[in-house]
C-alpha cells in the first residue's frame, strides 16, 4: 500500500510553513526526489533538513526512506489514475458527469492507499463485541451515520444515530464499556463529535473515528482511527467526494461484520427484506 503523495496532500494545510515548502516541492515534481538524500532534498526544496524529517513524521512515515518508497510506488500507480478535476462554470453536462464521477473514483482510490487494514480489522472486532453501536455525525456526516445505522440494523446490530446534536450529546453520557462509538467528521474538528468522543472514552466504550488523514481532535480521541482521503477545494468543498469515501468505509465495516457472522447475517437480511416487501404491498 503506497499513499505517500496522498498523505502529503492531505496534511498540506496542517503543517508548518517550513514543512509545507518541502511537501509542495515533492508534490510539484515527485520524480525528482527519488534517490535524493535528506540533505539534497533540503537544498533543492529550499527547506531545512530538520523540516524534511519533521515532514516525514507529520505524514506518518517511520523514516525518510519510507517516504521515498511510498512516493516511488505512487508514481508507478499513477498511469491508471485520472487525478482530481475542478468543476468550472463553462463545463458541459458531459464534462461534469465525467469529472464528478472521476473525482469520486479518485477519492476512493486515494483512501485505499491510507486506510489501515489492521485498524479496519480492529474496528470490525470492536463492533462485533458491542451490544450497542452509536454513529455520530453532524450535517453531511449525519447522512453517513444514518446510512450506517440502517445497514447494521438490517443484520440485527442494535444501532443508533441522531440528527439532533443535543440527542447525540445526551446519548454519549449514557454509554458503557459494552458500547461502540463511530465518530464521523471529515475535518475531525466538529465540536459536537469531539465532545461525544470525549464522553465515550470516559465511559470505556470502544471509539472509532472516520476523518480526513492527519492529526485532528476526533482521531486523537479514537481507540481506532480510520482515515479517508478527499481533497476538497473550491466548488467541491460541499462534502461531495468526502461523502463517497465515508460511505465506502461504512460499507467496508458493514461487510466486515456481516462476513464474520455470515449465516446469521443472510438470515437477518432476508427477514428484513421480507418485512419491507410486505409493508409496501
Amino acid at each position: 500500500m503506497n499513499g505517500g503523495l496522498v498523505r502529503l496532500r492531505e496534511i498540506l494545510n496542517l503543517i508548518t510553513p517550513s514543512e509545507r515548502k518541502v511537501a509542495e516541492f515533492i508534490l510539484q515534481d515527485p520524480e525528482r526526489i527519488i534517490g535524493l538524500s535528506v540533505a539534497q532534498l533540503s537544498q533543492e526544496s529550499g527547506g531545512s533538513q530538520a523540516a524534511v524529517i519533521r515532514l516525514c513524521k507529520s505524514a506518518g512515515f517511520k523514516s525518510y526512506q519510507e517516504l521515498m518508497l511510498k512516493v516511488a510506488g505512487d508514481l508507478k500507480d499513477e498511469s491508471n489514475e485520472t487525478g482530481y478535476q475542478e468543476i468550472k462554470g463553462e463545463d458541459s453536462i458531459e464534462r461534469i458527469i465525467e469529472n464528478a464521477s472521476n473525482n469520486n473514483i479518485q477519492s476512493i482510490r486515494d483512501t485505499l492507499k491510507i486506510l489501515s487494514p489492521a485498524n479496519v480489522q480492529k474496528a470490525v472486532e470492536a463492533i462485533l463485541r458491542a451490544k450497542r453501536i452509536y454513529f455520530y455525525g453532524i450535517g453531511a456526516s449525519n447522512l453517513i451515520a444514518t446510512d450506517a445505522q440502517h445497514k447494521f440494523m438490517r443484520i440485527n446490530k442494535t444501532s443508533f444515530s441522531f440528527a439532533d446534536s443535543d440527542l447525540q450529546l445526551v446519548s454519549s453520557v449514557m454509554l458503557t464499556k459494552d458500547d461502540a462509538v463511530i465518530g464521523i467528521s471529515y475535518s475531525g474538528e466538529t465540536p459536537t463529535i469531539v465532545e461525544c468522543m470525549k464522553r465515550a472514552r470516559e465511559s470505556g466504550a470502544a471509539t472509532i473515528s472516520i476523518t480526513r488523514y492527519g492529526s485532528n481532535a476526533v482521531s486523537q480521541l479514537a481507540d481506532i482511527p480510520l482515515f479517508i482521503s478527499s481533497t476538497e477545494t473550491e466548488i467541491r468543498s460541499g462534502a461531495t467526494s468526502s461523502r463517497i469515501t465515508q460511505l465506502n468505509v461504512i460499507d467496508i465495516l458493514y461487510l466486515g461484520v456481516a462476513s464474520r457472522e455470515y449465516d446469521q447475517s443472510v438470515n437477518y437480511l432476508e427477514k428484513s427484506r421480507s418485512a419491507v416487501r410486505k409493508a409496501r404491498r
